[in-house]
């Protein structure tokens, strides 16, 4: 089986983490939130997290050494209905959200040109690029590259001419001490979970361990230097889009990089921007229908119901990859940006916890990297902000949640049924 190295492994998780979230969050969090100290504290929270998840992922990922991420942890630590709920939640919310998600964003930001695309174009990206992701694993690595190192340029260069150009005259940033009043509103934890959606993917390269060229050095090295460089690229971003809009004029917006950037660069610049915003986002699209067809074809190979998209060619799950883009044209067709944003980031946070809670189940004298009695720390941390944030954003966004916690009792059943159709086969 061909291997990625592991700049291929940052690629993914790069792509994964900068696209539909960093590019539309900010709109949601300053109805509330307007302090810039605030504003950059939740994006440095919220990377910090991510980091203390890569830790924990980069041990499980050495421990476990195959490819299905938090299907394989859950299973293997916990029990094998943790599992099964984490690939139902990945096939439904994980992976296929995002896509429809990024799509969207698409279609919203080349509204600047006057053309609107609306959700068939949103459905017609998802279908293309997935059809790029069906022959091979080296043509697949080599659009993910290619559209990364795209993406990588673009917001570089947006962050360069965003310090460079000097501020609008009527702009969003605050430094006054009011932070301290905003980050002990209610407000500041559910606005955790756009940020905690825009993270989303942090954890990418260790879904693929089994793919990756000397994962014990190559793992930690691409979840740790990707989350790192995310981290740093949120935050100037944030401070750009502050420097250049006013906060008026951001509020509950979805296209928040085209509004600002029309106070640096004019109306042709920021179409410029819009353009090339949609385009990076190919590579998001890209990169979750890749990792997503991994999981949920490791998941097919040990449950009866998923046994159809156990199929591949080329190093490829061709049929799993096919089944997220036909759910992820589903969310489009039946849901709304922000309530699909809500539903899948609160979905995410509440697997992600639990999957992080896994790395306590590994033996001190297994662990392959941190090896120090402190290493507790970084879960624990994980885990407390991850019931803070879920909190919160089931009493800011009941409806959503609940229909979350839908989800995870139709996995339930789904669980209930595949185990006794295993053992009426084997009877």
């Amino acid at each position: 089986m061909k291997k990625i190295t592991w700049l291929t492994a940052t690629a993914l998780v790069v792509s994964n983490m900068i696209g539909t979230g960093i590019f539309t969050s900010l709109g949601y969090q300053v109805a509330s939130l307007t302090n810039t100290y605030t504003i950059i504290l939740l994006w440095l929270v919220g990377g910090v997290l991510a980091l203390f998840g890569a830790f924990c992922y980069s041990e499980l990922g050495n421990y476990y050494k195959e490819t299905g991420g938090d299907y394989i942890y859950l299973s293997r630590g916990f029990h094998p209905v943790f599992g099964y709920l984490s690939s139902w939640i990945s096939l439904i919310v994980g992976f296929s959200a995002p896509v429809a998600l990024a799509a969207l964003a698409m279609s919203k930001y080349l509204q600047i040109f006057g053309l609107e695309f609306g959700k068939v174009f949103a459905i017609g990206v998802i279908i293309l690029i997935a059809i790029s992701q069906s022959f091979s694993l080296k043509t697949s690595s080599n659009f993910q590259n290619f559209f990364t190192l795209l993406k990588v340029v673009f917001v570089l260069v947006l962050i360069g001419l965003g310090l460079y150009i000097a501020p609008h005259s009527v702009n969003g940033l605050n430094f006054n001490t009011n932070w301290i009043k905003e980050v002990q509103m209610p407000e500041f934890a559910s606005s955790l979970v756009f940020v905690a959606f825009a993270y989303t993917g942090w954890n990418s390269a260790s879904y693929i361990v089994g793919e990756i060229k000397n994962p014990k050095k190559n793992l930690p090295k691409s979840l740790i230097v990707g989350t790192l460089f995310v981290t740093l690229v949120y935050i100037f971003i944030n401070f750009i889009f502050l420097k250049h809009a006013s906060i008026l004029s951001l509020v509950n917006q979805e296209d928040v990089a085209s509004i600002a950037a029309k106070g640096f660069l004019g109306l042709t610049g920021a179409k410029w921007v819009s353009f090339f915003i949609a385009l990076q986002l190919i590579a998001t699209i890209s990169g979750y229908l890749w990792i997503g067809s991994r999981v949920s074809f490791a998941t097919s190979k040990e449950n009866k119901l998923w046994s159809f998209m156990n199929t591949s060619k080329n190093d490829t799950p061709y049929v799993a990859l096919w089944v997220h883009a036909c759910i992820a044209i589903l969310l489009i067709l039946t849901g709304k940006f922000e309530q699909i944003f809500i539903y899948a980031s609160f979905l995410l946070q509440l697997l992600g916890a639990v999957a992080v809670a896994t790395v306590f189940t590994i033996p001190s004298d297994k662990r392959h990297i941190f090896k120090g009695k402190y290493f507790w720390i970084f879960p624990s941390v994980f885990l407390a902000f991850g019931a803070y944030i879920c909190y919160f954003t089931f009493v800011a966004h009941p409806k959503e949640s609940i229909i979350g916690f839908s989800t995870i009792i139709i996995g339930l059943i789904l669980y209930s049924f595949d185990t006794r159709l295993v053992k009426s086969t084997k009877i």
